[in-house]
């Protein structure tokens, strides 16, 4: 099966075997297209992925070492994401079905990163919950055998990943933000500000990040602004600052599994590849009883891997689209506004 995933500023091509099998993973990045203005700017995302996906989809090809004749599928994401990016892969990916004469199957970009976690752990079988963390989403989804992922609560506000971002640039670090902040908060102290825990004092399983933000502005504005600080004074807002989004997606993560009586969680996104996420889920883990899975850090990203797939879960359920599939830039999990009348080819 190969994949296609556009819905952001990576375009990748992957090829899959029997749904687990990785031959082949391609990502043309585009950190320096957006790195002058501090996050992705849509109309540049796409027009780079209009350059990119045809180069990135014949390398996925070389590096599995098969021809077209020799895939089963081709799955692309059709949604959540920006809608010139998801269009630029969509395109792509219906004319070289119809080409090809190969079936087109749409995933949702969300049930692709769920999936990337059952890749890389064996082991991991719903039913369990699965957080998905990143720059457009955050949200707590319980993952069944026999129904589409159920949701269980989300950000009402912000997502996190955006938040790193927007803190990122507050405090001069540059692009991506994620990263940025995380590298700096090395050095620094995350007891050095005493920031809010978003939504710590609510009973329900919802985030929020909006708040986070501005108390961060106010905090640097209080000390005169990044001109007036120090490096250290900086390192020490950024691990404060990660501590505290860290220390909410743990703590609503506990409440879903303990709501859903389950006992494995899976956290997906590229804010899972956070190292501080990744200690104090396992700690956590550790005191309470339950397990965690995360995917390597290359599948926590935008990839392919995870839609080739997913998409071949769902041709082996007979679920294809015909040629007039649409892209959609907002989709719940388990919902496909996409779906038409089951074709292969176009037929």
């Amino acid at each position: 099966m190969l994949g296609i995933e556009s819905s952001c500023d990576e375009m990748a091509a992957a090829i899959v075997r029997g749904g687990r099998e990785i031959l082949s993973s391609v990502v043309a990045s585009q950190t320096l297209v957006h790195q002058p203005y501090g996050g992705v700017v849509p109309e540049l995302a796409s027009r780079d992925h209009v350059r990119a996906v045809s180069g990135v989809a014949e390398r996925a090809l070389e590096d599995a070492g098969l021809k077209l004749e020799e895939l089963v599928g081709v799955a692309v994401t059709a949604g959540p994401g920006l809608m010139g990016s998801l269009l630029v892969g969509l395109s792509f990916a219906k004319a070289l079905a119809y080409r090809a004469g190969l079936p087109l199957v749409a995933v949702h970009h969300l049930a692709g990163h769920l999936v990337a976690a059952e890749l890389a752990d064996a082991s991991l079988r719903p039913p369990y919950v699965g957080l998905v963390v990143s720059g457009g989403h955050t949200a707590l989804y319980r993952v069944s055998e026999e129904a589409e992922p159920a949701l269980l609560g989300q950000t009402r506000d912000d997502a996190v990943g955006e938040a790193f971002d927007k803190v990122s640039k507050l405090l001069g670090l540059g692009f991506p933000g994620g990263p940025a902040v995380s590298q700096c908060a090395e050095s620094g102290d995350p007891k050095a500000v005493d920031f809010p825990r978003p939504m710590e004092r609510k009973g329900g399983l919802d985030f929020s990040y909006s708040g986070l933000k501005t108390a961060v502005l106010l905090e640097v504005e209080r000390r005169g602004g990044t001109d007036a600080m120090s490096q250290a004074d900086i390192a020490d807002v950024a691990a404060s600052f990660e501590a505290a989004a860290v220390d909410s997606l743990v703590r609503q993560a506990g409440r879903a599994l303990r709501r859903e009586s389950l006992g494995r969680i899976a956290v997906v996104g590229g804010v899972a590849a956070n190292n501080l996420l990744r200690e104090r889920m396992r700690a956590k883990g550790e005191r309470d009883g339950f397990s965690v899975a995360f995917p390597p850090p290359d599948l926590c990203t935008d990839n392919a891997v995870m839609i080739a797939a997913a998409g071949a879960r769902l041709l082996a359920r007979g679920e294809c689209e015909s040629l007039e599939l649409s892209a959609f830039s907002r989709v719940p999990v388990g919902e496909a506004p996409w779906r038409a009348p089951v074709g292969v080819g176009g037929e």
